[in-house]
């Protein structure tokens, strides 16, 4: 039998995040292009620093009822005419709110780019925010609230911010608003909110994709183009404070056969210098299936199917005001939570007095540094990343650098990072189980003082 030759592998070709061009519209709109060939799915990004802090006081949510009811009709067409519009596209188009603004996410074929741009530029020159749909969002919202509290995750979430920020920072309040702020939110309230924000000048699109034969400076001028507004200057954000002093808030779940854990505080962001060293030694610490957080509570206890630790960004500026959450999270089974805090803690304080191996480290770079190529594979991932650059503040390469940054990052280093990302004596527990059976085993750790919450 013959067979075809084996194939012989191609030598590795050298890779970098893609550098966007920068321009700018008529009115004011900035723009960043990034053209990939073969991605015949383009990618469009839009930023609008509308924050949470901006929400006026008892509308908390205000910002995301809005972003939703962009899709939600126009003066030329209604919602559902807007949804069948896009639909002919073959577009996809969302948005949310976040503390640092307002992000729409438009996918649409390169062929039908124009349509899908004037179908977005529409919805941010003429959003028709009709009371009836308002209400419809507002009743859904209302409805989600119920099953969110009912996540232990996200209900771990929402302690979490409660506990780390000052009553008055909007930080400290769940990001989609509660019941009673939602509940207060109207079609004027939507508009108000609309108008004060959403203007071309303070404003950025991120376009990706196979832009090749299009004349995407033509096709932006002749839609996003059309956007106007007046001139105004990003709201200034305030510094962001929180108290991380060591204590364990359980929130009470009656018969409930796991704890659901998340141990955090806030830490540097990606302007400090620190930030790729701590990408490093967080990966060690709980990235991955193979990190030590799993290969002790895991795979040597069985207390969990796995625990990750994590850097997000919550917010940043230029100014130096920014800060992420650093935290660890997971899910045990009931009777073993005190045990597996207990093995938990012992990782962070070996880490702290051995350090990491040469060879974390150099697995946990090869992971990071090696899959950014798949990472960035879509339009889609480039076009969030570019965005995210923007609403971090941060320069036009800082993602290509980040990577060989992260490659010289050493073990000492990395370290050092961890460490002072997760000091033992400086970590707020929630744990959100059956505290009539957790809270006596966690008391006894001696990790903090212990309270219970109910709801």
């Amino acid at each position: 039998m013959d067979f075809h030759p084996q194939p012989e592998p191609g030598v590795a070709r050298p890779w970098a995040f893609p550098a966007p061009d920068r321009g700018a519209l008529d009115n004011g709109l900035t723009v960043l292009t990034c053209h990939r060939p073969g991605q015949q799915v383009v990618a469009v990004e839009l930023y609008l620093p509308a924050p949470l802090d901006a929400e006026p006081a008892g509308l908390d949510g205000v910002a995301t009822i809005m972003a939703r009811a962009l899709s939600e009709g126009t003066d030329q067409h209604s919602a559902e005419e807007f949804a069948a519009e896009l639909e002919r596209c073959g577009a996809t188009l969302d948005a949310h709110a976040d503390h640092p603004g307002v992000r729409v996410s438009l996918e649409v074929p390169v062929s039908r780019l124009p349509k899908a741009l004037g179908l977005l530029s529409e919805a941010l020159i003429a959003p028709a925010f009709l009371e009836t749909e308002v209400e419809r969002l507002v009743r859904n919202r209302l409805d989600e609230i119920p099953h969110e509290t009912a996540s232990p995750a996200r209900r771990a979430a929402k302690q979490l911010s409660k506990e780390l920020f000052p009553a008055e920072s909007r930080m400290s309040r769940p990001r989609q608003g509660t019941e009673e702020t939602v509940a207060a939110i109207d079609a004027a309230a939507v508009r108000a909110f609309f108008d004060a924000h959403v203007r071309p000048g303070t404003a950025t699109a991120v376009v990706v994709g196979d832009l090749t034969g299009v004349d995407l400076e033509k096709v932006l001028a002749e839609t996003l183009g059309a956007w106007t507004g007046e001139p105004a200057e990003p709201l200034p954000m305030p510094p962001i404070t929180a108290d991380d002093t060591g204590r364990v808030v359980v929130v009470d779940r009656p018969g409930a056969v796991q704890t659901q854990l998340l141990i955090g505080r806030i830490g540097a962001d990606r302007h400090a210098s620190v930030w790729p060293a701590q990408v490093v030694g967080t990966y060690c610490l709980g990235g991955t299936l193979t990190s030590r957080l799993d290969r002790v509570l895991r795979e040597e206890k069985g207390y969990t199917y796995g625990v990750r630790a994590f850097g997000q960004v919550l917010r940043s500026d230029a100014a130096g005001n920014g800060a992420s959450m650093l935290a660890i999270s997971g899910s045990v089974d009931t009777p073993n939570t005190g045990p597996a805090l207990d093995d938990l803690w012992k990782v962070l304080r070996t880490l702290a007095a051995e350090g990491l191996t040469d060879a974390e480290r150099e697995t946990a770079v090869q992971n990071l540094v090696g899959v950014a190529p798949l990472k960035f594979e879509t339009a889609a991932s480039v076009a969030g990343t570019l965005a995210d650059q923007v609403e971090q503040h941060l320069p036009a390469d800082y993602q290509a650098q980040l990577y060989a940054r992260l490659a010289d990052t050493g073990t000492v280093e990395a370290t050092a990072a961890v460490v002072n990302a997760f000091p033992v004596d400086r970590l707020v527990t929630v744990l959100v189980g059956d505290a009539a059976q957790i809270v006596e085993p966690v008391r006894a750790l001696g990790i903090g003082e212990v309270t219970v919450v109910t709801g």
